[in-house]
Formats: structure tokens, sequence, C-alpha cells
């Protein structure tokens, strides 16, 4: 069931589906070896967001998408994986699909604070984050966040994350200019990593080598998020699986 009509179906109950859906997902990653996921999201759908996005996002408001990406990290958490933070500083006001083109989000300043940035401003204290490819008119009207220093400067220093920030796929169709460029630009901009999705092993290496080592302020955020990794608290499956069920069927949702 997609996240935001599963948070609709359950209710108030909805953070508490969202941390059992997320401690069971950071179970089946530990089996595997993953000890990091890009969850949560913290994107707000509203009637713009794409369909791409949309019925990924928690919630429709600045509280209900706050609360259920706080139990989605607490589940990752629970369960020994590291949560990333995305889409910084926000992507449910894009109508555009960033994965083909560049969406630009003319809202202004004012509303862009008190809604889309706030709850990435309520989960700051996060280890991780990933940014947006998306141009914020009111604040940088050339460049998408992930290649904007203004915009990671507002990142780092009004929303006030200052965990490991890494790009989205450099290799969307968001970002012009060949993977070297891109790479550099976020780079330059303020992102400590580089995330590359595609499979090839010639972009890889393009990649690597225009992305640059990771030292200085960079490596000491990506040490103090390995630091955060905890062992995983012990559970009972079955009985979550069928709490989460009980919630989904309206057993304790009244």
């Amino acid at each position: 069931m997609p996240p935001l009509d599963q948070t609709a179906q359950a209710g108030f109950q909805g953070p508490r589906t969202m941390y059992l859906r997320y401690r069971l997902i950071a179970e089946e990653l530990r089996s595997l070896g993953i000890d990091v996921n890009c969850s949560p999201l913290a994107d707000i759908a509203g009637p713009e967001t794409h369909p791409f996005l949309k019925n990924r996002c928690y919630g429709t408001d600045v509280q209900a998408v706050t609360s259920a990406a706080r139990s989605v990290s607490d589940g990752l958490m629970d369960g020994g994986i590291l949560p990333v933070l995305k889409h910084i500083p926000g992507h449910g006001g894009a109508s555009a699909d960033s994965h083909s083109e560049l969406p630009v989000i003319n809202a202004p300043a004012p509303t862009l604070r008190s809604r889309d940035f706030a709850p990435f401003r309520a989960l700051r204290d996060l280890p991780m984050g990933m940014t947006g490819h998306i141009v914020f008119s009111a604040f940088d009207a050339e460049s998408p966040a992930t290649c904007s220093r203004t915009m990671i400067g507002i990142v780092r220093n009004e929303i006030g994350f200052s965990g490991l920030l890494t790009t989205d796929d450099i290799s969307m169709g968001a970002l012009d200019g060949g993977l070297a460029k891109r790479c550099r630009s976020s780079r330059r901009a303020g992102c400590d990593l580089v995330l590359h999705c595609n499979g090839k092993l010639a972009e890889m290496e393009v990649v690597v080598e225009a992305s640059g080592k990771l030292e200085g302020r960079g490596l000491k955020r990506a040490e103090a998020a390995l630091a955060c990794r905890q062992l995983p608290k012990e559970i009972d499956i079955p009985a979550m699986e069928s709490e989460l069920e009980e919630i989904l069927s309206g057993g304790v949702n009244g």
C-alpha cells in the first residue's frame, strides 16, 4: 500500500503504522547486509504534486508529514539502519518529474519556509539527507538545489541540517550537462556525496573521478553519521505484522 494511502487509512494511528512498516523493512535490510535506507520522505503532498511522488508522500500537511517521517526514521534506527532524509528542502510543490525534467517551484519564500521546509527543519537531527533536483525561484532562479550554493546554504544555515548530505541520483534528467559537470557542480555547492544509481561502469568511473574525495567537514559528517548506527532491538516479527494488519483493517482505528 502506498504510504499516502496507508497514513490516510490508519488515521491517528498513521505514525504507528509507519513505524511498524519501516521497522520490518529494517529487519529485511539487515538480513541482506544493508545498513542505510533512503527514507524518510518528508515532502508534503498537494494538488500540484507530480504523480511519480504523490503517493510516496506521508501526508498533506506539515504536522502529519513530520510525525510520520519521524516514525519512519525511528523504525529504521531501531532496526540498525541509518535513515536518509529526502528530498531536502522539499519536492512536494513540484508538478514535474525530476527523473525526466527540471521542476521549478515558484512559491514565495514565506510559503516555502512555513510549509515545504518545515518538516525538514523538524527532522534536522537525522544523520543523513538527500537533496532534490528542483529550482526554488524565490531563492535561486538559475540552479536546482543540488547544485546551488544558495540552496545548500539554506539547508545548512536556515533549516539547520548538519548531517551528511548526498545528492539525489546525479544521472536524473532534471540536471543538465555531462555527468562530470553535474558532480563538480553539486560538490562545489556543498553536497558531501554524489549518488549515482546507474549501473554502467563507464559512468561510474566518470562520477568517481569528478566527485573527488570525501574529506574535511564532509568526512567528519560521514563519521558522525556512521557513529549513529546502533544494534537492532529484538522484535517479534509476527506480532508486528499482525498489529500493522489489524490497524489497517480498522481493528484499532477508532
